[in-house]
């Protein structure tokens, strides 16, 4: 089967996989989605018999098939290496009675590091493929974890820049230190005075504008993203459900076939979006339980129908959900409107123009998968605290986010069937906020000389990736303002 992509707000607009990395964004601002899913063709007792990096390309080679097996396993090997601290690459760990996805084995200790690994490759071979003499120009925004997995990804990558711009005031400290210090001279890290909605509002505005291009083109370069709205991010995201699933079959703890539920910490949408694919693939997940901060724009259009982000935002402990416009929920928009381009256009504009848009309750019925709820500064906390106390088990703010909604699903459904929650960060990127809330925080300490004490508490390893920035030289220090972005970007370019 050759799968093709469509823009989800023009679905004339047909590429290849390759094409749709290379973009990242389409030319008309909306997402490139896969114009068909299709399913698993291996048996779920012959993915449990196989490694991370063998039903990656089992699932990769379906989505991607414009890319030899060659290619893709190519990939496939240069990312999921010993870069990653444990050889299962995303293992998972049994407590509080449900299995934890931990996906912050990487080299920046969050799940991105799983898809921003892998990125570069398929950027890389996409560029040759597609016969590209350009410099490819990653332009991203983040809110705390794709930036650093995506500097670590393609720093030193030739053919390659990559211009990160970030919340200066939205991200934790380790965050903040860990993209401050990036080394290689093909990347660039910018603070802005903003939110991360703002950051990605001005980048997505960039990709958009026609005479920016040009000037690039002229000047060697075109722009690509690191973002997950580049589908060559989602991609990969779908592996590790797929693994998890089959992780559970090979150590018996469930038979082929049995449904599973889904928790995912829930900012941009794309995680768990990943997981949504993986269940139209064929793999047997019955709910998708969707988490959110106090940031509860994704709750309440699941309740409601109504998608509204004219709202306060709030700063929480867990910034990577910070997040009011949801990027990646246009893929599952387009979706349930029918695949219709012309409807989810309509959202968008309504969305951009005034700041929210409803669908239909034909739509809000092919919602029915998707279980939305939120945990508040306090319960996240409180949260942390009740497993590491019952357990032992450290969560990070944003797994214990999830963790405070899957107790809300149980109470709500009172569905147990067995449950992976997606682990999206280490607990050593927010010792602060983990020490405060397990009781042991010293306020004269910073909270990169938290992780020792962090690590005598738990008996948890301290990460590599922490490890290096104690001691790393500050090399970006670029503020600007949000209407700046553009001009900061031609003047790191020399343009």
């Amino acid at each position: 089967m050759n799968v093709e992509y469509v823009s989800t707000r023009d679905n004339s607009d047909r590429v290849t996989a390759s094409q749709a990395i290379l973009r990242g964004l389409a030319p008309d601002g909306g997402l490139y989605v896969p114009t068909q899913i299709p399913k698993l063709d291996r048996t779920l007792d012959e993915l449990a018999a196989m490694d991370y990096k063998q039903v990656a390309y089992e699932v990769m080679k379906l989505m991607l098939t414009d890319f030899t097996e060659d290619e893709l396993k190519a990939c496939i090997n240069g990312a999921y290496d010993s870069k990653f601290d444990t050889p299962e690459i995303a293992p998972l760990t049994f407590a509080d009675d449900v299995y934890y996805l931990e996906l912050y084995h990487g080299k920046t200790i969050a799940f991105k590091d799983m898809a921003l690994s892998i990125l570069p490759y398929l950027m890389t071979t996409s560029a040759k493929k597609n016969n590209i003499k350009n410099d490819i120009v990653i332009l991203t925004a983040t809110s705390g974890d794709t930036g650093k997995a995506a500097l670590a990804g393609f720093a030193d990558v030739p053919g390659t820049k990559i211009i990160v711009f970030f919340p200066k005031d939205g991200v934790s400290d380790i965050q903040k230190k860990q993209m401050v210090t990036q080394t290689g001279d093909n990347t660039f890290v910018v603070g802005i005075n903003g939110n991360f909605d703002q950051a990605q509002t001005g980048v997505k505005q960039m990709f958009n504008d026609t005479e920016l291009a040009k000037e690039l083109d002229n000047a060697g370069f075109q722009f690509s993203s690191a973002n997950s709205i580049n589908i060559g991010r989602l991609v990969p995201q779908i592996v590790y459900y797929v693994y998890a699933y089959t992780r559970l079959v090979r150590e018996e703890k469930i038979h082929a076939g049995e449904k599973i539920n889904v928790t995912v910490p829930t900012g941009n949408f794309g995680n768990i979006l990943a997981c949504y694919y993986a269940k139209q693939m064929g793999l047997p997940v019955d709910r998708l339980i969707c988490a959110s901060n106090e940031n509860k724009v994704l709750f309440d259009f699941f309740t409601t129908g109504t998608y509204d982000r004219n709202r306060p935002f709030h700063l929480t402990s867990s910034p990577s959900m910070d997040i009011l416009i949801s990027s990646n929920l246009e893929r599952l928009i387009y979706r349930i409107a029918g695949y219709d381009d012309k409807k989810d256009s309509e959202f968008m504009k309504e969305l951009s123009n005034d700041g929210k848009y409803t669908i239909t309750p034909e739509m809000k019925e092919k919602l029915a998968d998707f279980y939305g709820n939120f945990a508040d500064q306090q319960e996240t906390k409180d949260e942390i605290k009740r497993v590491f106390d019952d357990t032992g088990y450290v969560l990070d703010p944003h797994t214990a986010v999830a963790s405070a909604v899957y107790q809300k699903f149980l109470k709500d459904t009172d569905d147990g069937k067995p449950v992976v929650i997606a682990s999206t960060a280490s607990p050593y990127k927010f010792t602060r906020t983990v020490m405060q809330a397990i009781g042991h925080d010293d306020p004269s300490k910073s909270d990169l000389e938290l992780t020792d004490d962090l690590a005598e508490v738990s008996g948890m390893r301290i990460p590599q990736a922490i490890e290096e920035i104690k001691t790393a030289p500050v090399r970006h220090k670029t503020t600007c303002e949000v209407d700046e972005m553009p001009e900061v970007v031609k003047k790191f370019l020399g343009i």
